[in-house]
Formats: structure tokens, sequence, C-alpha cells
């Protein structure tokens, strides 16, 4: 009976720390869809025509708002601070970490804003000209032709002759 007990109060034990977990996974996803509408304007000035950013949450084991496919803000450990992180090839780099909605929606505009940039100096750079094309000289095309008339002309005169040899 004692056993039956414990294990009862264990399974009741297990299912709050689950349900804690639960509880902190929707508390971290609901503080990144307050920034997520606090970013509302400034993606809503972005040119329809630059598709360099696409924003959204991923509910996973670590709920992300994403701003483009390599910068998204991510909960701290302390499940209060947002941080803002960009994966490089050297890793991953902070760009920003703030209590503060308001800081972290004037650290997203500054990086949108260089990214724009970047992307507008990536459309000016000077195009590469290919080398110009030298054109050979054509051959003329007769002396092939004649080689080629000679040998089907010696070839038929052969089988002809291999022919009438067969006859007798």
């Amino acid at each position: 009976m004692r056993l039956r007990d414990a294990l009862r109060k264990a399974r009741i034990e297990a299912a709050d720390r689950t349900g804690v977990v639960v509880d902190l996974r929707d508390a971290e996803v609901a503080r990144l869809e307050i920034l997520s509408e606090a970013l509302d304007p400034l993606f809503g000035q972005i040119p329809d025509k630059v598709d360099l950013f696409d924003r959204g949450i991923s509910q996973g084991d670590t709920p992300r708002l994403w701003i483009d496919v390599v910068a998204h803000i991510v909960m701290g450990r302390d499940k209060r601070i947002y941080r803002f992180v960009q994966d490089t090839r050297f890793g991953r780099i902070v760009i920003a970490e703030s209590h503060d909605v308001a800081a972290m929606v004037d650290a997203v505009t500054d990086y949108v804003a260089r990214r724009l940039i970047e992307r507008e100096h990536a459309l000016v750079a000077t195009p590469v000209t290919p080398p110009p094309v030298v054109e050979q000289p054509r051959r003329s095309g007769f002396w092939t032709f004649a080689l080629g008339f000679l040998l089907g002309a010696l070839a038929l005169f052969g089988l002809a002759l291999v022919a009438s040899l067969r006859d007798l």
C-alpha cells in the first residue's frame, strides 16, 4: 500500500514538472509574440520587392523568433531576457541582449538597415565583363568535300569490281 501511494505521488510530481515546463515554453512563445507584434511597423516599411527577411516564430524545443535565415531571437536562460543572435560561419554571435522590448526593436531595426545596405551594395556591384571572343577564321570546306567525294567514288568502284569478279 505504501509503495503504491509513493508511485502515485511521484507521478503527480512528474506531471506537475511537465506542466511547469510546458507553461515556461508557452510563456517564452508569448514573449516572442509580443516582440513580433512590436516589430510589425518595422517590417511594414520594408519594400515588397525585398525578400531578405522571413519573420516567424518556430516552436520547437527552443522557441525562436526568426528575422531572416541567419538571425533569430531566443529567450535567455532566465526566460525574461531577449537574446538576438546571428549564425556565422565562425559560430553564433550575440548581436543584442535586453529585457526591454523597445531595445530589441532598436537592435533589430539596426540589423535590418545593415542588411538592406548590404543588399544595395551587392546589386550595385560592377558587373564582370566577359573577355572578348575572338573568332577563329573558318577554313574552306571544299577540300574536305573533295576528299570525301573521291574516297566515296573509289569505294563504289572497288565494290563494283568485287561484285563483277564474283559473277565469273
